[in-house]
């Protein structure tokens, strides 16, 4: 099985993650500063920059590209409830 790890910069903490974790469920368990609001891709509160790896993560659905559309995301901006660690190395802090 692919292995993936999440780091997340923001409290210096690389953890590793079953393929398929969404973000949302490891940055609470680290005490990561990325927030929520909806947990459903609908606020866009947990957006969240990815620094390195983000071929390693799912595509963004409709959803999430309309939600980072409308908070004037950047180009390396996604949604911690709505994007998977498919494999490899993902590097992320709080958007």
């Amino acid at each position: 099985m692919e292995k993936a790890t999440l780091t997340f910069t923001d409290v210096s903490i690389t953890v590793n993650v079953p393929p398929g974790t969404r973000i949302i469920e490891m940055s609470e368990k680290v005490g990561s500063g990325i927030t929520y609001g909806c947990r459903e891709g609908e606020c866009g509160t947990c957006m969240t920059h990815v620094i390195e790896g983000a071929e390693h993560l799912s595509e963004p659905t409709a959803l999430e590209q309309r939600v980072l559309a409308e908070n004037l995301a950047g180009k390396d901006d996604r949604l911690a409830c709505q994007c998977r660690v498919l494999s490899g190395a993902v590097k992320v802090r709080p958007g």
